[in-house]
């Protein structure tokens, strides 16, 4: 195998596999990247048996050459090492040569590299997935649902499948919902399928993470395919292959209230900012939350006391606020993350009472919602 290619291409390309490389693998040829070469261009491949990505890098793209294959073939090589090599080549074109023992040379500028590799026969072979199920989503906005669901997994391997996000499509609509079990963050959006398949799947939260950093803004696509235990998710040049977490997650619509009691409206920022220095002091207090009371004239007080380090109050005037009276405490951490994903300047919240879950939606969009138990104070 010999090949020649533009450093900043295989930086990236290494870059995005090492997403799905351990040092915490129970099978030693996964801390390695697989390199394929073909006279089309180069694959790289990383996994962890959980979650596999595969970058492929061209021969040639829009007119320039970013390959020059030599002799095809392949290798893996040990992929912390080969990872640090490249970043700090010296010249733009790097070149990979495999002789008969596995033994590989790195060449750059003045630079040579030996490094040892493995058989690329003996790493293991990425489940094959055929495209029967397949529906598409923008770049963009896959990033977005995943900033607004992803913050919400739990991180406690007690109940595995709510480190997860639960996909459900049906009727051409894909939502994703995300809880802890102390709050909730959802996101509906319309897609286009090929077929009129139904779907309930639970993609780990890493997953979602790991491809979203992958993904630039554009308004390119990634292809999504759904089997029994697999998802793949296939952008220009990337398959980004997901396990699934097995089990039934739980039916979380019986938790979002269909009445309340209490209703405001606010502006988003000032809201978040008055949470943030109410934390202030709550943050390292054994008692971590903030209190929200109705005052006349549609005005709110927030509210922290920590005995050991003191006391914030502050008032804020609400656009409206309708229904009952109100007093509630909640955590900070939960609602600024809540606030953090809205879009729009004005939300809505709505209450079901001091001791019920309450919703926070932004005004005239009900696409997106996210839920937050209180805590028990009052």
């Amino acid at each position: 195998m010999r090949f020649i290619i533009q450093r900043d291409r295989l930086v990236q390309s290494v870059q995005d596999v090492m997403r799905a490389i351990t040092s915490r693998t129970t099978i030693p040829i996964l801390t390695g990247i697989k390199i394929m070469v073909t006279e089309e261009g180069v694959t790289l491949t990383g996994s962890d048996s959980d979650i596999s990505i595969e970058s492929f890098i061209p021969k040639e793209e829009d007119g320039n050459e970013i390959v020059e294959v030599i002799e095809s073939g392949g290798i893996v090589l040990q992929a912390r090492f080969f990872n640090d090599i490249i970043k700090k080549l010296p010249t733009d074109l790097v070149e990979i040569q495999v002789s008969n023992h596995l033994q590989t040379i790195i060449r750059s500028g003045q630079s040579e590299f030996n490094l040892n590799g493995l058989d690329p026969d003996e790493y293991p072979h990425l489940p094959q997935i055929t495209e029967g199920n397949m529906f598409s989503i923008a770049n963009d906005l896959f990033k977005t649902i995943v900033r607004q669901t992803v913050f919400a997994v739990s991180t406690s391997e007690t109940r595995p499948i709510l480190t997860g996000v639960n996909w459900q499509v049906e009727n051409d609509k894909l939502t994703c919902v995300a809880t802890d079990s102390y709050r909730l963050a959802m996101r509906k959006i319309q897609i286009e399928t090929n077929n009129p398949a139904e779907y309930n799947i639970v993609i780990p939260g890493k997953s979602l993470s790991e491809l979203s950093k992958i993904l630039d803004d554009s308004k390119e696509t990634v292809d999504i395919v759904i089997t029994d235990n697999q998802v793949l998710f296939k952008s220009k040049n990337l398959l980004f292959l997901s396990r699934l977490l097995e089990g039934n997650y739980p039916n979380t619509s019986q938790l979002i209230p269909t009445h309340n009691k209490t209703e405001m409206i606010i502006d988003t920022k000032e809201f978040l900012q008055s949470i943030d220095r109410a934390s202030l002091l709550a943050r390292d207090g054994q008692n971590n939350v903030v209190k929200l009371s109705t005052l006349e004239n549609n005005h709110i007080e927030i509210s922290s006391n920590t005995p050991e380090i003191g006391k914030v109050i502050e008032q804020l005037k609400s656009k409206s606020i309708e229904g009952e009276d109100l007093k509630i405490s909640f955590s900070p951490k939960y609602m600024m993350e809540a606030l953090k994903v809205l879009e729009g300047t004005e939300m809505n919240i709505k209450f079901t009472g001091a001791m019920s879950p309450f919703i926070i939606q932004p005004t005239n969009d009900d696409s997106i919602l996210q839920l937050i138990l209180p805590v028990r104070t009052y």
